[in-house]
């Protein structure tokens, strides 16, 4: 039940009990006082008539009449008042009567016996030959009654006083059962959980509130766990990347200082000079790079970083990018095929993409078999280039947008290792890299990031001793409103 329901029925019993309570007791005491009334009625009725016969005498109505018949009469629980016709009181056992009373309230409600709280009270003329005499008062005092009353009166406070603790009390224990201990509890698991220990809840299977506050307690957990366990990863590939680079980096700054300080010494040829200068300024050149990747790197996983992608025309832009690759490859021992077949308007980071494609060329030149052929296309998608290989074919399945490939023969890729290649400071072997290079790791998972940034996808495929493509989709652009 939800508490919000569980709430306003025991706000309604709340409320009714009480009136409930009240009622009955109400209804039980005007019971109980109306089977009084009838016996005590008829039993002051019989009292009455003993007093009356006394009390009919018309002796008494005369001045100095002899009144101890009816002083013997009167005690604590009987009062007698005898009047005058002339309104005047001729005896009252009631020291609190007045010595004259009015006519109006001495001659009204005769015959009749009147219940008041405290006390039944009569009247009745004395006549003599048909001459009024007076009138007589006869008081029969409810002393049993009201105590009755009294002592019921503090039954029913008494009562209701235990019936507001005894509601009291139970509201309290279901309120406490129900709201109290399992925010508690929760509170607890929230405590231990920020100390972080894993916590399982025993709340969720409550159907109120508290359940889908515990619920969704435990969906937090399993974020924040799961953040914690990304971040906590990232920082070991943080280390990790520190470690790595600052041993990459040792290797070609041990080599500039050696050949700088070999370059100090008077012995060397002009041709040594050279050789060891072309040998500090490529060294430089790699640290450059190693350098260029940390910092790309890092500022791609900033969440704040975002590529402003400008429209651009993708014969002209991809025919530039494509080009200048030629001379390069013949430098590192590779023929290259270059294809450009696009139209249409694409959304690029023109710098940003070209570091893309460096990034393809080097790995290109680093895995491959030096002497063969490097391939570097791009096409619209549902065209093939000219020269791909066979199994680059069926992966080639987008019918819109463009790709760019980069491929080389070569050892390729295990399939097991398709996937970690994209992971950061991953590499190959090394006895596969043209004459054991290294790089720092971060080439393919700085593309794929700059791809994924411009809306696309890579995808990177292999065939073991033939060679390796990467093939990297990226959409048409639509317009503005896109």
């Amino acid at each position: 039940m939800k508490i919000k329901t569980w709430l306003l029925i025991t706000f309604f019993i709340v409320m009714v009990l009480p009136i409930t309570g009240a009622y009955s007791l109400y209804v039980w005491i005007n019971a109980y006082y109306q089977d009084k009334n009838v016996g005590e009625y008829f039993e002051k009725l019989t009292e009455l008539n003993q007093v009356k016969s006394v009390l009919e005498n018309p002796m008494y109505y005369k001045k100095n009449a002899d009144i101890k018949d009816i002083e013997a009469l009167t005690n604590e629980h009987l009062a007698i008042t005898l009047y005058s016709k002339s309104d005047l009181i001729l005896y009252s056992s009631n020291p609190l009567k007045q010595v004259f009373d009015t006519k109006d309230r001495i001659f009204k409600g005769l015959y009749e016996l009147k219940q008041n709280y405290n006390a039944f009270t009569y009247k009745e003329p004395v006549y003599q030959d048909g001459e009024l005499l007076g009138v007589y008062e006869i008081q029969l005092v409810r002393t049993d009654w009201v105590k009755g009353v009294e002592s019921r009166s503090w039954l029913v406070i008494a009562s209701s006083i235990f019936l507001f603790l005894l509601i009291y009390f139970a509201v309290m224990m279901l309120l406490n059962r129900k709201l109290n201990r399992p925010l508690h509890e929760l509170m607890r698991q929230m405590r231990t959980f920020a100390k972080g220990e894993h916590v399982e809840s025993n709340l969720v299977v409550r159907k109120d509130e508290i359940g889908e506050l515990a619920q969704t307690f435990l969906a937090m957990q399993d974020e924040i766990e799961t953040a914690r366990a990304h971040l906590k990863t990232e920082q070991q590939q943080k280390e990790l990347m520190i470690a790595s680079i600052s041993h990459d980096l040792k290797t070609p700054l041990t080599a500039i200082q050696a050949y700088a300080e070999s370059l100090q010494s008077k012995a060397l040829s002009e041709e040594q000079q050279d050789e060891y200068r072309q040998i500090i300024l490529t060294k430089s050149e790699t640290m450059k790079h190693m350098l260029e990747d940390l910092l790309m790197y890092t500022l791609l996983q900033s969440t704040s970083y975002h590529l402003e992608l400008v429209a651009v025309d993708g014969a002209e832009f991809f025919e530039m990018a494509l080009s200048d690759y030629e001379q390069l490859c013949k430098d590192q021992g590779f023929m290259l095929e270059v294809t450009c077949d696009i139209e249409g308007m694409y959304a690029v980071h023109p710098k940003q993409l070209q570091r893309v494609i460096d990034n393809l060329m080097s790995n290109a030149w680093r895995y491959g078999a030096v002497g063969t052929t490097i391939g570097l296309a791009a096409v619209n998608a549902g065209q093939c280039p000219i020269e791909s290989f066979d199994f680059v074919l069926p992966a080639l399945n987008k019918q819109n947008g463009m790709y760019i490939i980069v491929q080389n023969s070569g050892q390729g890729v295990k399939k097991e290792d398709i996937e970690k290649l994209f992971e950061p400071m991953y590499q190959a072997d090394s006895a596969r890299t043209k004459a054991g290079e290294r790089g720092t790791g971060l080439g393919l998972n700085i593309a794929k990031q700059i791809i994924e940034k411009h809306g696309g996808t890579v995808e990177l495929i292999s065939k073991e001793n033939y060679g390796t493509a990467v093939l990297c989709w990226l959409p048409s652009f639509k317009g503005e409103n896109s």
